[in-house]
């Protein structure tokens, strides 16, 4: 990831037209050898500046949610988590930088949560937006990383469906349990009236997104086992 020269506009412009092309679902391979490190800081930066964004006019937001650190730790540590769960399935071009590289390039989409659609609109068709907003935004880095997996990691398809929900439904768990929200299990026993926000049918949904999850992580995780298992077993 070492550069040898100073940092061209054409380096620049290849690294956003690569990236454009990872982020519309398009086939890319980025020069990760000469300009990692300009991917990467092109990453980290957008995570950090939609994570002050998310939270932005929330007043729930903790500091550190406020300055955009969560987002940034969410990359290093979701990439860490996709690494080491998927290493035992033998996937190709394994390396923690590479996945790290593309948790990073997934950022961009979230600054949809940045729109305050509530300065304009009804709370109730805010609450509509930001729900509409989470499952784009979810949906849309789903469909990326089953991208990176099957083209970059060349997993085969029960390898790829497990390896690329496992680790979701891992983080959806463990982020509800924190309740980085404040308000997320409020919602399963009702909400006071001066604790209605835009953001409450959001939380809703990540209420049933969890319970779906907590549902399939027992199947997934005997699936994940049994084809380890196996693969050590072909060894």
């Amino acid at each position: 990831m070492k550069e040898s020269r100073p940092v061209t506009l054409h380096d620049v412009g290849e690294v956003a037209a690569t990236t454009g092309r990872i982020l519309t679902f398009r086939p890319a391979v980025p020069d990760i050898r000469r300009l990692g490190w300009l991917y990467l800081s092109f990453g980290l930066l957008s995570a950090w500046l939609v994570g002050i964004g998310r939270y932005w006019d929330n007043e729930r937001a903790e500091p550190w949610q406020a300055l955009g650190l969560g987002s940034v730790a969410y990359v290093f540590a979701m990439a860490a988590l996709i690494w080491i769960l998927l290493y035992p399935l033998k996937p190709n071009n394994w390396r923690y930088l590479n996945i790290l590289i593309f948790v990073s390039l997934t950022s961009p989409p979230a600054i949809l949560y940045a729109i305050p659609v509530e300065r304009f609109m009804s709370l109730a068709n805010a609450q509509t937006i930001n729900v509409a907003f989470l499952a784009v935004v979810a949906l849309w880095r789903v469909v990326l990383l089953w991208l990176f997996l099957r083209r970059s990691a060349g997993l085969s398809y029960v390898d790829l469906f497990v390896g690329c929900f496992l680790p979701l439904t891992l983080v959806v768990t463990v982020l509800t349990g924190l309740n980085l929200e404040h308000v997320v299990f409020n919602i399963m026993s009702g909400l006071a009236p001066e604790d209605v926000s835009a953001n409450d049918a959001s939380y809703g949904v990540l209420v049933a997104i969890t319970t779906v999850s907590i549902l399939a992580l027992p199947f997934l995780a005997i699936t994940y086992l049994v084809l380890i298992w196996l693969k050590f077993k072909s060894r």
